[in-house]
This record gives structure tokens, sequence and C-alpha cells, in this order.
């Protein structure tokens, strides 16, 4: 019984044999024991049957189950420890490994160099220099109005809303939540404002936790989400900030505007933005080395060329600089080495800031207020008879990618507008320039613009049409009562029912009777003169 038993195991017939044997057939732990002493102990004479093939049952089972017993040592057979072999040395030794970096912040540079109070705040003198301003007052009084805050993109608009709250002396006192228009709803500002009026009424230490509700990108919400911040600002469950890059006249509504007030944001001159690049630079903690991993150079000239030609926005202006940094620690093949491996001083060279920036920043938007500003500027050039600065705005909206054909129809409406009568032919020239444009496209039509825009502006001007339709639409709109029928003389008569109403009786033909006088005007309006231009067919009578 016990022989089957190892056979099945996988042990040969010869070994199973002497096991038994060598254990007097005490038991089947013991017999298995001998086996798989004798394997240990010359592994030369194992045999090769003690290999099971696939098919036959695994052994270590045997293994675990025999070594969590107690063995037990022969004073003949008493095995003493092998000692671990030693590693054979490589002719080649093993490289020395390369020190890890200390972990970079992944955050942009512009977002680490935001500032946290209103005195870190650089430009926006207008709002902040004067001690007086609604900002200062505010903040001294520790009494935060709801505002909007208008302005073009990087010039500080999160910076203020953030550090109007950091700036107060009871800032612990304020909760400052932030939305963006782009991905939030109506509900996510119902839950805001849930929340803010749990804290409100729940008072610690006798102190009151307002909610300051921050929303990026306001203009973007409907009509229908704007009327939901009313009824919680007029009660003062939140302080509302708003901020956006639109005219709040045009894209939010009139009683939004009604409950805060607007503070208008300008774009920041070159010598701030240069404060802020070398504040960047000097930085050690969160500035420009952080992004590179390693202390870094930044000339004047590189500061100088972002700051003139990032159009007032200082983040274009910081992720150029970061980009520029990348660049040039790129170039050497090493951003993460620290200062003591390094030759020499990281630099970043004018050259890296001009593929970072690429070309010039124009701040342009093909529907927002730049849009409408630039085409104001062109069609006040073009009236003044500046033709120099009626091609350098053209230029401007062209950089800026505005359609061309747009271009086109407003020089269509200038030539009637503006020029009129003075100049019969330049209705035809600014018609021709928008066949021109539509047949060829840009770049091509960019010349075809510039002539169109220059006879204009060098043409003489006349707005007596433009006058005189405005006077006959407010006669229009004057009149008492109904506006009077068309005289009787001046009506048609396809039919004779027509004609006997007298429909066209005494009409004179003015081709047949050209000094015979006729009027053409309601008796109300008799001798009225709509038109100041000189009667030049009259004097040819």
């Amino acid at each position: 019984m016990e022989k089957q038993q190892l056979l099945e195991m996988g042990f040969s017939d010869e070994l199973v044999s002497q096991a038994l044997s060598a254990t007097v057939g005490k038991s089947l732990s013991s017999a298995t024991e001998w086996i798989l002493s004798q394997e240990s102990t010359t592994e030369n004479k194992r045999s090769p049957v003690l290999t099971p093939s696939p098919s036959q049952p695994k052994i270590n089972p045997f293994f675990r189950l025999n070594s969590a017993k107690k063995p037990r040592h022969s004073p003949d057979n008493h095995q003493q420890p092998v000692p671990a072999a030693e590693p054979e040395s490589s002719p080649h030794p093993e490289p020395k490994k390369r020190k890890q970096p200390p972990p970079r912040n992944e955050q942009p540079l512009a977002e680490r160099m935001r500032p946290h109070t209103i005195s870190q705040i650089v430009g926006q003198d207008h709002l902040l220099a004067d001690k007086s301003s609604i900002l200062r007052s505010a903040i001294d009084r520790d009494r935060l109005p709801s505002l909007i805050l208008w302005g073009p993109p990087g010039t500080g608009k999160t910076s203020i809303g953030r550090a109007i709250v950091n700036s107060c002396s009871s800032s612990s006192s304020y909760r400052f939540v932030t939305l963006s228009a782009v991905t939030a709803g109506v509900k996510d500002v119902r839950d805001v404002v849930d929340e803010a009026r749990k804290r409100k009424k729940n008072t610690i230490n006798g102190t009151i936790t307002r909610t300051v509700l921050f929303v990026d990108e306001v203009h973007r919400f409907n009509k229908s989400q704007l009327d939901s911040f009313l009824p919680v600002i007029e009660d003062g469950s939140i302080i509302f900030i708003g901020a956006t890059t639109e005219n709040p006249s045009f894209h939010l509504i009139t009683p939004l505007l009604s409950r805060c007030r607007v503070l208008t944001l300008n774009p920041l001159q070159p010598h701030h933005v240069s404060t802020i690049l070398k504040r960047a630079t000097e930085d050690s903690d969160i500035g420009l080395s952080q992004s590179v991993g390693r202390a870094i150079n930044v000339n004047d000239e590189v500061i100088e060329f972002l700051s003139q030609h990032c159009d007032g926005d200082a983040r274009v202006a910081l992720n150029a600089l970061e980009i520029s940094a990348i660049t040039a620690a790129s170039r050497l093949g090493s951003t993460t080495s620290d200062n003591s491996d390094s030759a020499a001083l990281l630099g970043v060279t004018i050259e890296d800031a001009k593929e970072a920036l690429q070309s010039k920043h124009l701040s342009y938007d093909k529907n927002g207020e730049q849009h409408y500003n630039l085409i104001s500027a062109l069609h006040k050039s073009m009236r003044g008879s500046d033709a120099n600065a009626s091609i350098y705005w053209l230029a401007r909206m062209l950089e800026g990618g505005e359609q061309p054909l747009y271009i086109a129809r407003r020089l269509i409406q200038f030539a009637s507008e503006d020029v009129g009568l003075a100049d019969t032919s330049a209705l035809t020239q600014a018609v021709s320039c928008y066949q021109a444009c539509h047949f060829i496209g840009m770049p091509e039509c960019r010349v075809n613009l510039a002539q169109c825009v220059a006879y204009l502006a060098l043409a003489p001007k006349s707005i007596a049409v433009y006058r005189a339709l405005e006077a006959a639409t407010k006669a229009v709109k004057d009149s008492i009562g109904q506006n009077e029928g068309v005289p009787l003389h001046l009506r048609n008569a396809p039919t004779k029912l027509m004609k006997e109403l007298g429909y066209g009786k005494d009409y004179i033909y003015t081709p047949d009777n050209p000094s015979l006088p006729q009027s053409f005007l309601p008796v109300s309006l008799q001798g009225s003169k709509f038109l100041d231009w000189p009667d030049i067919f009259g004097a040819d009578k």
C-alpha cells in the first residue's frame, strides 16, 4: 500500500524499494523524508526519474508538509548549513546610480506667480494706487461689495478677485469659491448658495462666515442663469465677483449690472509686464527655476522683448518665458541637473524668446470688444481723411484674423454714408473691392482692401444724403396721426375705375413739360427740404 502511494508520487520503483528498506516500513512520511534527504545530499546522483513529467503529480506540497515538521537528526548524519555563495565579481563595475532630482512644481509659471494680496498686484493703478479707491476702501473697512471685473485677458481679473479676500483683515471669515461659466450651471450656483446660507447662520465664536463667489467668464451664462444671481446678491447671501473679457453692457443683463459695481481693467504697460517677469526669474521657490529644475539667467533684452510683444497680457509673457527656459535647457541637453553638476549657468537668449513667442501677440476677437473698437477706428480715420491711420487700422484687423469680406461690406457702407454725392465713383470702387475680395481671397485681397481704404480716405466727403434720410425719417415718425396718403396726381391708374376716382389726374409728364411747376410732397410737407445739396439740375433749366 505504501509502495503504491510512493510510486504514484512519481518516484522510481528502485528508489521506493530502497526507501522502504531503509525505514523498515515505519511510515509513508519517513520513506518520503528518506528519498528527499538522498536528493539534497548528492545532487549529481539524483535519478532522472525524480523529475516528474507534466502528467505526474507535483511533489511541492510534500516539501512544505515535511518542512513544517521538526526534522529528526541522526548523530551520524548531521548536516552543516551551507553558506550562501558570493556573487561573482563582474569585470565591468556597475554604473553609479544617478541622483534623482527634486520633484518639480508642475503648475504653469503663470499660475505659480499669481499674487496673493493687493500689495502684490502690478498695474491697474487707477483702481489700486489711491487709498480712497473703491477697492482699497472696501478692504480697509472689511466690507466687500459685489463687483464685475471687465478687462482683456491676462490683466489680473482672477488675481484681483482672490487678492481682495486675502487682503481683508478678517480674511478667515470669508470663504472663496470659484466657478467657471464654461463648465458650471444653475445647479452649481444653487449648491454654493445653499452652503453659503448654512455657513452664514452657523456663527463660530461670534464670527459669521461669508461666501465670496467668483465666476470666471461670466458673460458665457445665458439670461436665465444670470437671473439666478439676482436674489442672492440682493439679500446678501453671497458676495458676487464676476470676471469678463466682453463688454458688460452687451453681454450681461441690466438687473445684474444694477447690483454690482463694474470696474474696468486696462492692458498692462510694458514696464508692468517687465516687473512681473523679473519677479518670476528672481523667485527661487516658485519662479522660473522650478520649471527647469535648476538656476537660470534671463537678461534684460529677453525681458524687454517679451514685455513689448505680449500686447499687455501678463499670462502670454509668463508662458513665453517658461517655454524659452525649457527650450534653453533642452538645447544644453539637461533639464534636471543640479547647479553643482553644471559647468555654466543656464541662460535664455533672445532667439529662445522669439521661438517661444513665434509672433507678436495681438489682442483681437472677431465678435467682441476689440472687433468693434478697431472697425470704429478704421471708419473714423477714413472720415477724417487720414489715409495713414486708415491703412494702419486695416492692417491691425487683418493681422488679427478679421474676415476681408466683412471689412469690404463696411467700406461699401462708408462710400454712401460719408463720401456720398461728393464722389459718386466711391460706391463703385467699394463694390469692386468686395468682388475682388470674393474672387481671390486672402492674402492677396489685402492689397485690394488697402487701395479702397486709401481711395475713400482721400476722397471728398459729404453726408448730405445721410442727413437727408435722417431728416425724412424724423418727419415720418413725427407726423401727427396717420401719415398722409399719396396725392392723387402721383398715383398710378392702371384700371378704368381708378381713373374715374381721380388717380393720376392733373399729373404733368416732366420730360414733355420740364418748366411747369408740380408738387411731389404731401400737402402738410409742402416746401420741406431734406437734402442740402446744390440744385444743379435746376440751374441748367
